[in-house]
């Protein structure tokens, strides 16, 4: 098959856009940890440290995306393409704000997770960050190689659903457990706060799928 490139001559351009998906792995890289800080430590300097590396990744995110923005429209370039990565790029970019959400909450909600759910907890937030990196990788592959989209694609979906029966699975222990119920609704929130993440994931992924097959046909 014949390499596809949706860049031909706008190098600037695409090294913003390969830059752009490479912070979003490195922000679930770093979500992650940070969870598993909190769950080990509750807000600890190590926490924040974590916290505020999201948001300065979120912040850098958000500059490229007006960058890529203004180069797309004030250059006039790639104008068959332009509503395909546009999209790419702003779905994409809500899934930094519910990473940094999702810390903040941690940050001023505090909540009080108990022993025996912490290792569920962390087995969420590693299928939500594994959807999220299969995204990233598959949004990176599609401005050079369409057709190997897929392979990252489908397991987007494999982790979004695997991330949604360990969703259910923790709510049914959390309302099993011996906890008040204020309790044991903040610590579903914060079920809800993780596993958000992995369902916008697929939500682009779906779109980068039909992105895809248009620049094969």
């Amino acid at each position: 098959m014949v390499k596809f490139r949706l860049f031909k001559e706008t190098k600037k351009l695409e090294d913003r856009v390969d830059r752009f998906f490479l912070l979003l792995s490195e922000a679930s890289v770093i979500y992650r940890l940070a969870v598993r800080t909190y769950l080990r430590e509750s807000v600890s300097e190590e926490f924040t440290a974590k916290l505020n590396h999201v948001h300065e990744i979120e912040i850098e995110a958000d500059v490229l995306r007006r960058a890529i923005e203004k180069d797309i429209y004030s250059e006039m370039l790639i104008p068959d393409a332009r509503g395909d990565v546009l999209g790419l790029i702003e779905t994409s970019d809500e899934i930094f704000s519910l990473f940094s959400r999702s810390l903040w909450a941690f940050s001023n909600e505090k909540p009080q997770i108990i022993v025996d759910l912490m290792p569920e907890y962390r087995r969420l937030t590693n299928m939500v960050v594994k959807a999220v990196d299969e995204l990233a990788s598959g949004c990176q592959v599609f401005f050079r190689s369409p057709h190997l989209v897929s392979t990252h694609t489908s397991k987007v979906i494999l982790f979004e659903k695997e991330a949604d029966t360990l969703s259910k699975s923790l709510k049914t222990q959390i309302f099993t457990n011996d906890l008040e119920l204020q309790e044991k609704l903040h610590l579903r929130e914060f079920v809800d706060f993780i596993g958000v993440i992995a369902d916008r994931s697929e939500d682009v992924s779906d779109r980068l799928t039909i992105y895809a097959l248009k620049r094969q046909s």
